[in-house]
């Protein structure tokens, strides 16, 4: 029942994201490439604070960074928590590449470009990534936070993930339904995922838990420090 959930959870947005991604590009995707890209070859200084960001938070600094609490994870005793991160990451950043493949939308073309990528356009692979690493920190960090320290945390993840989102369209390499699809694909696989683990947590005996709140294992405080 839960596999199937899990499933659903990939499969619906993926294929809406598929429809979407086939039709032809909309005025919102091009106005706002246009207006952007002015604004980026007017304003050097941003761009370049642009490039900067965009790289500090892209797919690689989260893939080291969940592969390293996942080790940390290991370490303390907490293996399903530490493959359910590197899971999530792995089979998010797989299913990016393949609808990347599948749609193969070319990247903007603009004149005198401030900023260039490899690869095709949708999803946006930065997208992807930084709302699969955002959302997979967090959910591993809430059982160790105050109440207040969840909402600031979910704050600052939405805030990472909504600015390299940001920083992609700006630098002329995506339009801004690659990064939407980005974030919604990403945001489906961390839901997908996580209600598999819930599924084995009750399966363990332990008390229904919303991962929002509590993270995907509220235990893990108290398992990480057996």
């Amino acid at each position: 029942m839960v596999a199937s959930l899990a499933v659903a959870l990939i499969m619906v947005p993926f294929t809406l994201l598929l429809v979407v991604a086939k039709m032809p590009l909309n005025d919102l995707d091009r106005g706002v490439a246009v207006e952007l890209h002015e604004y980026a070859l007017a304003h050097p200084g941003v761009t370049r604070v642009l490039i900067v960001w965009t790289d500090a938070l892209g797919p690689w600094p989260w893939r080291i960074a969940v592969v390293a609490y996942a080790a940390w994870l290991l370490y303390r005793g907490a293996p399903r928590l530490a493959a359910w991160a590197v899971t999530t990451v792995t089979v998010g950043g797989l299913l990016g590449l393949a609808l990347k493949i599948v749609v193969a939308r070319a990247r903007p073309h603009l004149p005198d470009p401030v900023a260039l990528a490899p690869g095709d356009s949708f999803p946006s692979g930065h997208a992807v990534n930084v709302t699969l690493g955002a959302g997979v920190v967090v959910l591993l960090l809430l059982p160790s936070l105050p109440r207040w320290g969840r909402r600031l945390a979910w704050a600052l993840a939405w805030f990472a993930v909504l600015s390299v989102a940001y920083t992609r369209v700006a630098l002329g390499v995506h339009y801004v339904s690659d990064v939407v699809g980005g974030i919604v694909l990403g945001v489906a696989v961390i839901a997908a995922t996580s209600a598999a683990f819930e599924t084995w947590r009750r399966e363990q005996g332990r008390r229904p838990a919303s991962p929002v709140a509590e993270g995907v294992e509220p235990e893990s405080v108290k398992v990480t420090h057996d």
